[in-house]
């Protein structure tokens, strides 16, 4: 294993007892901003098969790296071989300062066409680079109570079964959007993993309480979860505006709203994230240039602006021109909403600024940007309008 020796250890070898070293180390992760960790086996074979049908029916869209791996992503010793257990850790990700209500604040800004909306754990810092350094620190101090041992840290960057482990470990249970979902937390927090070459003790699985409640499926806007814990990404918008690099299809584009950069709207509506909790850690505050901004503030930016206002944010991975194109969508949707002879003066007026913005965008792309893909949706947006 990467990180130090390749030997199975006992966490008694330095005289502690497995409890104890567990007790320590839940102590260490929530000293690094952790909420809760866990112990899975590696024996994940009873998910093969539901993985491998959804990777047959073509559920994941254009992550070629989810079939790349193939079984590896169920099989952690296959993955890193020697592992023998993986601490799953979770990280919440609300920001300090959101008020009681935040789901109704979330809402209304989705009811507001000109208005940008992106999902709340990307407003900060790129949970990737936060996460990554805990969990090394947090295996840092775990050698410092059990002496050398092999690991290696993953957060949502290899093929890893996240929520799989996460809840054989007991951090929850996966929700009928198959997030993980939480008794204490709702589904607001990032998940982490360690793999290691220790027996450490398995911690209890947590069994399901979504009950009947399907509030998750039928709020979807594009009907993405197609069955109980099953997703299709190419339907989803967060795929769409992440992980999809082409034109977005036609059909879907009305059902994305002002959503620039992923969609919220299966926690929103999820029961359970009354209890979503803030984060302990200063990262995930927002940034002022993603703090309630409009469509037009976004549009307004060019590529080097871009770069260096989602610099060290998740955001900056999709690159200019797919955010571009999202926004794009978004205006063109706004459009729709906001012209027309039924709508008020100022809905009107709004709706010329946007149609001036992108009037203007065609005849003078900005550079850095691609021309034919956002052009594309450009046309798009512009003929959302309706008449005067």
């Amino acid at each position: 294993m990467a990180g130090q020796q390749t030997d199975q250890v006992q966490p008694e070898h330095q005289g502690w007892s497995a409890q104890d070293v567990m007790a320590q180390l839940r102590q260490k992760a929530a000293m690094l901003g952790f909420s809760q960790i866990g112990v899975a086996d590696v024996d994940l074979s009873s998910a093969e098969p539901a993985f491998m049908d959804w990777l047959s029916r073509g559920f994941h869209g254009e992550m070629h790296y989810m079939a790349s791996h193939g079984l590896k992503r169920a099989r952690p010793a296959e993955l890193v071989p020697g592992t023998v257990r993986v601490i799953t850790a979770r990280m919440n990700y609300l920001p300090a300062n959101v008020p009681p209500g935040w789901q109704g604040i979330e809402w209304e800004r989705m009811a507001r066409p000109e208005a940008a909306t992106v999902s709340m754990y990307a407003r900060g810092r790129d949970y990737h680079k936060v996460l990554r350094a805990r969990l090394q620190k947090l295996a840092d101090e775990l050698a410092l109570i059990i002496g050398p041992f092999g690991h290696r840290v993953f957060t949502d960057s290899a093929p890893v079964m996240e929520v799989e482990l996460a809840s054989r470990s007991g951090l929850g249970w996966r929700g009928k959007h198959t997030l993980l979902l939480s008794r204490e937390a709702g589904s607001t927090f990032f998940l982490g993993e360690i793999f290691v070459d220790v027996a450490l003790p398995l911690t209890e699985p947590e069994t399901a309480h979504c009950g009947a409640c399907t509030a998750c499926i039928d709020i979807c806007p594009t009907q993405a979860i197609v069955g109980e814990k099953l997703v299709d990404a190419r339907r989803c918008i967060s795929y769409l505006t992440i992980e999809h690099g082409g034109p977005i299809p036609e059909a879907l584009r009305p059902q994305m709203g002002n959503r620039i950069y992923g969609c919220d709207d299966c926690q929103l509506a999820c029961p359970w994230n009354k209890f979503a909790q803030r984060a302990s850690v200063p990262d995930f505050d927002v940034r002022p240039a993603l703090d309630g901004p409009s469509l037009l503030d976004l549009w307004a930016w060019d590529e080097a602006r871009f770069l260096r206002l989602t610099e060290g944010s998740p955001i900056r991975r999709i690159g200019f021109a797919r955010w571009q194109r999202n926004i794009a969508v978004a205006m063109g949707n706004a459009l729709q909403a906001l012209s027309g002879g039924n709508t008020t003066p100022d809905a009107q007026a709004q709706a010329r600024r946007i149609q001036g913005a992108l009037q203007a965008w065609l005849q003078a792309p900005p550079a850095g940007t691609d021309v034919d893909l956002v052009g594309e949706h450009v046309r798009w947006a512009l003929s959302r309008m309706a008449p005067a």
